[in-house]
């Protein structure tokens, strides 16, 4: 197998990076940016590192029209002794690929893909934010840019990373986010999409989030596109639920729901904290009313954006309802903390979804 050898252009410029207060979230970018191309007969190749700049495309390249698209979201943390962690790569990538395929797009092998992150992000390392709660933002995204109308796979593509330094989503974290419940709009169903990270189940998104915010909710949870009862998840998140009895529950994975890499971290780290988990089928209805007798005393959005969100309040059919009085429940709390330990490399327990630079 050849190894891959990127360029990092010699032209580039020393930059002063930003200061790590108020980052938001996707507002900032660092000073370069990794690119490969694929065409039929080279394969991938032209990997290297350059200033981020503009992408000169042409108009009628297939992106633009057809759509072919995938991108992943990562994060890095700086570790307590100065190391670089990464959070489980390697099943990001994965996920990557999974992507791709259905996108009938070509696979980055794993090992080529790890290390153009590493690499760049190491480049960039100064970028990494040290507070908790804040991370590198790790974006690679691969688009079709055959130029042509014609609604078939792209025969080249490109592949880009930025890196972005970023605080929590919402603003503080486990800052408690209200979230309308959408029964007229569907993000995804079983056989589309919705199990691939592609900019068109965002983009189908975004008319209801736009309403929901409009109204004073900050996200918007999406049901089942066939009899529009079964809890998915929310536009850019999973979501949990935690009993009176210390169960926590999450929507089955069903084809049309994101495999949430946080979703699988939390599951697995459940059970550590005295949690049982059951993964099925949630009525909104019974969702609701669960919360209302305090049978579910806890939800939160799970992602790699927002880590862990509390839910504080629910609309549904023009009524919201509160959970945990609107406020951060201890069962979240204690999960952010146990995760958030792992990523900066103070607990040992799960140190192997860690890629260490």
């Amino acid at each position: 197998m050849t190894i891959m050898q990127i360029k990092i252009e010699d032209e580039l410029l020393k930059k002063e990076t930003i200061s790590h207060e108020n980052l938001g979230f996707g507002r900032y970018f660092t000073n370069r940016m990794f690119s490969q191309r694929y065409t039929e007969n080279k394969k991938w190749h032209c990997p290297k590192i350059s200033d981020l700049k503009p992408l000169e495309l042409p108009p009628h390249i297939q992106v633009f029209h057809s759509g072919q698209n995938v991108f992943e979201g990562i994060k890095a943390y700086y570790s307590k002794n100065g190391d670089i962690n990464i959070f489980r790569l390697s099943d990001h990538l994965e996920r990557f690929n999974r992507s791709a395929q259905r996108l009938a797009m070509p696979e980055i092998p794993i090992e080529r893909h790890k290390k153009a992150i590493c690499k760049l992000v190491e480049t960039e390392r100064d970028w990494i934010p040290k507070k908790t709660g804040c991370a590198l933002y790790i974006r690679p995204v691969m688009i079709g840019v055959e130029p042509t109308l014609e609604v078939r796979a792209a025969k080249d593509f490109l592949h880009f990373i930025i890196l972005s330094p970023v605080g929590p989503y919402f603003g503080e974290p486990l800052s408690p986010v209200s979230v309308w419940i959408s029964d007229d709009q569907v993000r995804a169903i079983k056989g589309g999409t919705g199990t691939a990270k592609t900019a068109a189940n965002y983009a189908g998104s975004i008319f209801a989030s736009e309403k929901a915010r409009a109204n004073s909710y900050d996200q918007v949870l999406w049901l089942d596109g066939i009899e529009r009862r079964y809890i998915e998840e929310l536009s850019g998140m999973n979501i949990m639920f935690v009993t009176e009895r210390q169960e926590l529950i999450t929507p089955l994975l069903n084809g049309s729901i994101l495999e949430g890499i946080t979703r699988a971290s939390i599951i697995e780290l459940a059970p550590k904290i005295g949690l049982s988990v059951r993964e099925e089928k949630i009525d909104v209805y019974q969702m609701i009313a669960e919360i209302s007798s305090k049978k579910i005393i806890e939800a939160f959005a799970i992602g790699t954006g927002a880590t862990i969100a509390p839910v504080g309040r629910f609309g549904f059919k023009g009524r919201d309802t509160l959970v945990n009085g609107g406020s951060a429940g201890p069962i979240a709390k204690l999960l952010y903390k146990n995760l958030t330990d792992i990523q900066h490399g103070r607990a040992k327990d799960f140190s192997g979804w860690l890629t260490t630079i």
